[in-house]
């Protein structure tokens, strides 16, 4: 049996969903290294949809399911079906969607919610030791979600974003775009990507790294 790890989707789009080079990066090493990738979202209306063009708010509502389907080519779970027992690993790619879709990060720091759904998933695979992946801002909700354990993660180099997750027990850790940072005793595997960038090929590195470390652990 092949190794089958969720990518957990957050729309269609860097700025109101899933980014969209991160999670067909993901796709693609999962691929190339032989593993079964599992789409998933959550079932819900996103926080908000914005012009990618303008960068300014529309007058309109998407799914978050609805939306992910793009990037999965129609291959995809609702979260609600997806059970820990059901795959060997978890990536989160980043995107604001993450932020603001799968978490209330951000609009409201880590004092936010998590989606009930996501943190469920999350923390049932951490406990299971079970390897978990984030990318870009992705880390800011697996953050929140398993602040319990003071997970090691990386996020980038903006300060205001690393004391909102020191503050609720997350260590950081810097990193360049093409590095990881690797928290043994939980399982988590985390990586900058656009948070740093500045250019696909520059993501790509650590996007890989990510992936080739969480199929080692499995």
């Amino acid at each position: 049996m092949g190794k089958k790890v969720g990518v957990l989707l957050s729309g269609c789009g860097v700025f109101d969903g899933a980014e969209i080079h991160e999670a067909v990066l993901t796709l693609l090493y999962l691929d190339q290294q032989g593993a079964e990738a599992v789409c998933m979202a959550p079932d819900i209306p996103q926080a908000h949809v914005i012009n990618h063009l303008t960068q300014e708010e529309m007058n309109e509502t998407r799914n978050v399911l609805v939306e992910s389907a793009r990037i999965a080519r129609g291959e995809i779970k609702n979260i609600k079906e997806v059970k820990s027992n059901d795959i060997d690993a978890l990536i989160l790619p980043g995107g604001f969607g993450a932020a603001k879709n799968l978490s209330e990060f951000a609009f409201k720091g880590p004092e936010g919610e998590v989606n009930p759904d996501v943190r469920q998933l999350v923390n049932d695979m951490v406990n299971a030791g079970k390897p978990v992946g984030a990318l870009c801002i992705a880390p800011a909700t697996l953050g929140m979600a398993v602040k319990e354990k003071a997970p090691e993660m990386t996020i980038g180099k903006e300060e205001q974003v690393i004391g909102a997750l020191n503050a609720i027990g997350v260590k950081h850790k810097v990193c360049a775009v093409d590095e990881i940072a690797v928290d043994e005793k939980n399982k988590i595997v985390t990586t900058p990507a656009y948070m740093l960038g500045p250019g696909i090929k520059d993501v790509a590195k650590g996007i890989e790294k990510v992936v080739t470390q969480i199929l080692s652990m499995i």
